[in-house]
């Protein structure tokens, strides 16, 4: 908004921001990489959450509570001190400035809320259906696909979101293990928060912000392609 001689204000509507967001050289290089390495993230935190949310919830054994509180240990333990530590452990296995080291890294972040989530997705279930359809001879795959998946849903759905964007917006981790080698999103557009013009920070911030949206969207529409979801299935 710009004040005029007269004192009255006036609105200027810009595309500087946007061309100077574009005329970054790697934001779009960035844009994929960090939309792969938060598509991968968000399938392990999956497969990690659905088995050891699972576990927790249904069954009982010796050692529950500590395996429990380690689960939830990158919650209490400042996240730099992990990731120093697991930076020596990365260079002696070579994963340091590689794509998967830094996947890997952002599990440390992501996998506590994913757990928790699915957790109380399969205590909200409970056992008795699930028992049910093992009485009615139904393998353990098939339980898992008729009767799991379609009542985790919410619960899948919101750990997607959650878990892509903590992923999409970790910057000193990426730094630290990609070395500079991986050069995600976030790397790109914090160090504009002090340096660059408003009208570029906003541009930067809402190209941020539709990432995660498109991330999501692309989940509806693959989760729409499941048998159960079709709405032609109830017509037949």
């Amino acid at each position: 908004m710009n004040i005029s001689s007269n004192g009255s204000s006036e609105m200027m509507i810009s595309l500087k921001g946007w061309e100077a967001l574009f005329s970054e050289a790697k934001l779009i290089q960035a844009t994929f990489v960090s939309l792969g390495i938060g598509a991968l993230v968000v399938v392990l935190n999956l497969i990690i959450g659905l088995l050891a949310g699972k576990a927790l919830a249904f069954y009982s054994f010796k050692g529950k509570a500590v395996v429990d509180a380690l689960f939830l240990l990158p919650l209490i333990v400042p996240l730099l001190a992990i990731t120093m530590g697991l930076h020596v452990a990365m260079i002696r296995i070579g994963l340091t400035d590689t794509w998967l080291g830094v996947v890997l890294i952002h599990l440390v972040p992501t996998i506590p809320y994913s757990i928790k989530m699915l957790r109380s997705g399969y205590a909200s279930m409970g056992t008795g259906i699930l028992q049910q359809a093992q009485v009615l001879g139904t393998t353990r795959w098939h339980r898992f696909w008729s009767v799991e998946l379609p009542l985790l849903m919410p619960s899948i759905r919101s750990t997607v979101f959650l878990i892509f964007v903590i992923s999409l917006s970790q910057y000193v981790i990426t730094a630290i293990i990609g070395g500079g080698n991986v050069v995600t999103l976030a790397m790109i557009y914090f160090p504009f928060l002090d340096s660059a013009e408003s009208t570029v920070l906003a541009a930067f911030s809402a190209w941020f912000a539709l990432l995660p949206v498109l991330f999501y969207l692309s989940m509806e529409l693959l989760l729409s392609l499941l048998p159960y979801q079709n709405p032609w299935r109830t017509r037949l």
